[in-house]
């Protein structure tokens, strides 16, 4: 059966590709974007499967319309995934209160509103599918990328709260973890205000890989992300909860899961030692 599909962020990028994949399958997709114009491509090759709609995550009221929209033109909501991200660049000593904010709105409060909102229309239909786009950085952390950071990690922690939460009403949801992928994402991250050359060895390096994360073997393809969507949402039956998706991406994840262990034995170590 066809799918509909509510995809935030979908301007470009991993958003746009999955759109595009879905409306190409056979489904309907309402394709969301803070600039609709941003679409227009989307419309012109995809002809009645790409519903335009205006939607910044960080405002109530359009989240609201957009899940309104869905099944007022759709007719319902088989598979919301929660795209649309931002990215901020510095030092936690950098990053403003509003900086913070900002982000938090769009990684964490927005997706949490968006599934709010479609939980009762998924219940109703007896069933349905939340995807929650983080990233391999909701594994692991990286110096210059604490608000980006913070945003995936509490993303996760929604995303395996709420996956036992709804399982018993038939609604499945996921944390996909994509690592590098050519999205354009690397360059459009955004220098906190408060950036100070005081951070430089500590950050600098990690700014030369996000201006380089275009290129590379472990580069992946937008197209390639969204067929992985597909299959994930078409596989019957229970799924992981947390699935890495590109170029190298299980030995990172692996690798952090390894420093985990190891950090962990390390406070074991430390507290067991006899007290004073």
């Amino acid at each position: 059966m066809a799918r509909r599909w509510l995809v935030t962020g979908c301007s470009s990028g991993l958003g746009r590709a999955l759109a595009a994949a879905a409306a190409s399958a056979g489904d309907t997709v309402l394709a969301t974007a803070r600039k609709p114009a941003a679409l227009e491509q989307l419309l012109h090759d995809h002809p009645g499967r790409i519903l335009p709609a205006t939607l910044d995550v960080r405002d109530p009221r359009q989240c609201e319309e957009a899940v309104v929209t869905a099944v007022d033109r759709l007719g319902g909501l088989d598979v919301l995934v929660n795209n649309a991200g931002n990215g901020l660049f510095g030092a936690v000593e950098e990053v403003g209160d509003e900086e913070l904010r900002d982000q938090l709105e769009t990684l964490v409060v927005g997706p949490w509103r968006l599934a709010r909102l479609a939980l009762p229309v998924m219940r109703a239909q007896g069933g349905g599918h939340i995807l929650n786009v983080s990233s391999l950085a909701g594994r692991m952390a990286f110096p210059g990328l604490a608000a980006y950071m913070t945003g995936k990690h509490a993303l996760e922690g929604m995303t395996q709260a709420l996956a036992p939460e709804a399982a018993a009403f038939g609604i499945r949801v996921t944390a996909l973890e994509p690592g590098g992928f050519a999205t354009s994402y690397g360059t459009s991250v955004t220098d906190a205000a408060g950036r100070s050359p005081l951070y430089a060895p500590a950050i600098g390096a990690m700014r030369g890989q996000l201006d380089a994360m275009e290129e590379g073997p472990l580069i992946g393809r937008a197209e390639d992300f969204a067929r992985h969507v597909l299959r994930i949402v078409a596989t019957e039956g229970p799924l992981p909860i947390r699935i890495p998706l590109g170029p190298g991406s299980y030995d990172f994840a692996a690798a952090a899961e390894e420093a985990a262990r190891t950090e962990l034995a390390a406070a074991r170590a430390l507290l067991e030692e006899p007290l004073p």
